[in-house]
């Protein structure tokens, strides 16, 4: 499902326009990344919990040259389903 499948879901669960969804739907996204900036932990209980986790910095290998290289620290965004989302895709 693509950004526009899923305005169009939306749009029809919620009795929406399809600019009132996308409006919704981008005023989500924002406020999740804003929160992820931040620091802090987002959660919508039983679906889906995101946050930020810092990855050190580590010893890799060039696949193409086989040299040793070192793989910066930098921060990613860990994803963990939750409970009902686990359960519904069993």
């Amino acid at each position: 499902m693509n950004k526009t499948e899923l305005i169009a879901k939306i749009a029809e669960g919620a009795g929406l326009s399809k600019v009132d969804a996308k409006k919704a739907l981008d005023a989500a996204v924002e406020a999740t990344v804003a929160a992820l900036k931040a620091g802090e932990k987002v959660q919508v209980p039983g679906i889906i919990t995101l946050a930020v986790e810092k990855r050190d910095a580590r010893k890799g290998i060039n696949p193409a040259t086989k040299q040793a290289i070192t793989i910066p620290a930098k921060k990613v965004v860990k994803v963990k389903a939750g409970s009902e989302l686990a359960a519904a895709v069993q």
